[in-house]
C-alpha cells in the first residue's frame, strides 16, 4: 500500500512563498508512473496543479506557470511543490497524488484528471492573504 503524507503548509502574505513536500511511503518506480500536486478551495472543485512524470517531465495549470515548481527526489521519495508569487486565490488544501498504471504513462503529457490518481496525501492548508 503506498502512502503519501504532505508538509509544508502554513499561512503567507501575498508575495510570498511556501515549499511543499510529500513524502511517499514505499513506492515501485515504473516508466509508467506519474505524480502530481492538487489543490481544493472550499466551494470549488478539485484542480491539478502540477505533475511531474517517470521522465522528469513537468506540467502545470496556466495559473501557475512562472510561479511553481514541481520537483521530485527519487532517493528520499519526496516530491515537492516550490510556489512563489503566492495570491490570495492560491488559497486550498494542497494534496499530493501518485500513480504508476499505465494508463496515465507520462502523465498522458499533461492531460490528467484526479480520478485518474489511485493514492493520495491527507492535504495540507495553504492560506494566502492579501
Amino acid at each position: 500500500q503506498v502512502q503519501l503524507v504532505e508538509f509544508g503548509g502554513g499561512s503567507v502574505q501575498a508575495g510570498g512563498s511556501l515549499r511543499l513536500s510529500c513524502a511517499v511511503s514505499t513506492y515501485t518506480y515504473s516508466s509508467f508512473y506519474c505524480m502530481g500536486w492538487f489543490r481544493q478551495a472550499p466551494g470549488e472543485e478539485r484542480e491539478g496543479v502540477a505533475a511531474i512524470d517517470s521522465l522528469g517531465s513537468t506540467y502545470y495549470t496556466d495559473s501557475v506557470k512562472g510561479r511553481f515548481t514541481i520537483s521530485q527526489d527519487n532517493a528520499k521519495n519526496t516530491l515537492y511543490l516550490q510556489m512563489n508569487s503566492l495570491k490570495p486565490e492560491d488559497t486550498a488544501m494542497y494534496y499530493c497524488a501518485t500513480d504508476y498504471r499505465s494508463h496515465l504513462r507520462y502523465c498522458r503529457g499533461g492531460d490528467y484528471r484526479d480520478f485518474d490518481f489511485r493514492y493520495w496525501g491527507q492535504g495540507t492548508q495553504v492560506t494566502v492573504s492579501s
